[in-house]
């Protein structure tokens, strides 16, 4: 069974998943074979869609910079650097309102890169699909911090300013606004740390956006498991003494080994990993490739900044002043916001217009991951999209 609440004029409902519409993904590729960014895509195996994906341009590239950007710590970068990528070009109404623009917001420690791939963007880009860029201005930010924005190892390392999840939503309308020009947006999705992103820019601009989806999330500050693996991570970089502060001469290969072991067990899933390596030496096999893929992917002091950046995250008491429609989604097997918690089910009937989505355990879902398999959740962004037309 796939639970579905709602709240608002929306009632509550429990109904069958209809997995037997959607083509079924085949995930026969090698977890092996290609780089993980942790968090951001939590499996590093491409599904492929018979007769759905399809092959997607590359975006066009671009950078903003902000000019002064003042974070709520109080430091002041002079320029801040917005990296970001598009597909389509913006449409207005008469009014000059634009009437087409998706932002969709990656997850910790990745970039705006993470949805090019055929999971994401051959599901959904398109033509004829649900955000065919022909039809959709779609725009891909790298979040302060990450990708190719402005972050702690371009040079300032410690010095930084030290940003939060409010900073990061307020660069990005920064970026829309001045540097892209967007004046209102059709969809905000985001996933794992983009996830927590969608529910404050729902706060933040609630005027803003027609309809919002979180995905591999939870609306609540950030404490429990979750918490306390984050400050794990964060303790075992600064604990090593190879770090020096921020000033490393070698990195602090210790300290990243604790962190990173710490993400293989917040983002795995023992069902997949079980039939992926069922014998020990396929096991120990992926460990070795999966650490050396982290060392040489993560730089110290933008991973400890990544995390830290979620310290203050709680919009869970302004949830009744989103205005959006809000299509919110999880995955049973999701180790990071485990279903048995409830919080997803309790917070959700604070949005007005809100309905929560729990996926079922399939062969199609990869934990946390299952946010980036668009195939697996795409008939719920379709449902979104239709709701929130008027």
């Amino acid at each position: 069974m796939e639970r579905s609440i709602a709240s608002g004029p929306v009632p509550l409902t429990l109904r069958t998943a209809e997995f037997a519409k959607t083509p079924k993904a085949d995930v026969s590729c090698s977890i092996m074979k290609l780089p993980i960014f942790l968090l951001a895509l939590a499996t590093s195996c491409v599904a492929y869609i018979p007769g759905i994906a399809q092959d997607v341009a590359k975006p066009a590239e671009g950078d903003f910079v902000a000019h002064n950007f003042h974070f709520r710590s109080g430091e002041v970068l002079p320029d801040l650097k917005l990296h970001y990528a598009t597909y389509g070009e913006a449409v207005t109404d008469p009014s000059g309102r634009v009437t087409n623009a998706v932002i969709i917001l990656h997850g910790t420690t990745g970039s705006g890169r993470q949805f090019v791939r055929p999971s994401f963007a051959g599901v959904l880009f398109g033509p004829g699909q649900l955000l065919d860029t022909n039809r959709y201005f779609v725009i891909l930010p790298d979040s302060v911090g990450h990708g190719h924005s402005s972050k702690p190892s371009d040079g300032m390392h410690m010095r930084f300013p030290h940003y939060d999840y409010d900073d990061m939503v307020e660069a990005q309308h920064l970026l829309l606004t001045e540097g892209l020009k967007v004046n209102h947006l059709r969809l905000v999705m985001g996933t794992s740390m983009g996830c927590m992103h969608s529910w404050v820019w729902a706060e933040m601009y609630p005027d803003f956006m027609d309809a919002v989806m979180p995905l591999a999330c939870l609306p609540v500050q950030i404490a429990g498991r979750n918490r306390t693996a984050r400050k794990m991570i964060m303790d075992s970089i600064r604990s090593d003494p190879a770090w020096m502060g921020g000033e490393y001469k070698e990195p602090p290969q210790l300290g990243m080994r604790g962190a990173i072991n710490v993400f293989m067990f917040l983002v795995s899933s023992p069902l997949e990993w079980q039939k992926e390596f069922p014998t020990r030496d396929q096991a120990d096999a992926f460990e070795e490739t999966f650490m050396a893929n982290e060392m040489k992917s993560l730089e110290p002091n933008d991973t400890l900044y990544a995390f830290d950046a979620s310290r203050d995250y709680d919009p869970s008491s302004k949830l009744d002043q989103i205005k959006a429609q809000v299509m919110f989604i999880n995955s049973a097997d999701d180790q990071v916001n485990p279903p048995e918690l409830g919080i997803a089910e309790r917070e959700i009937k604070k949005v007005k217009y809100g309905k929560f989505v729990l996926l079922p355990i399939t062969d199609q879902t990869r934990g946390h991951g299952t946010h980036t398999l668009a195939a697996v959740w795409k008939q719920y962004l379709a449902e979104l999209l239709e709701e929130s037309e008027h």
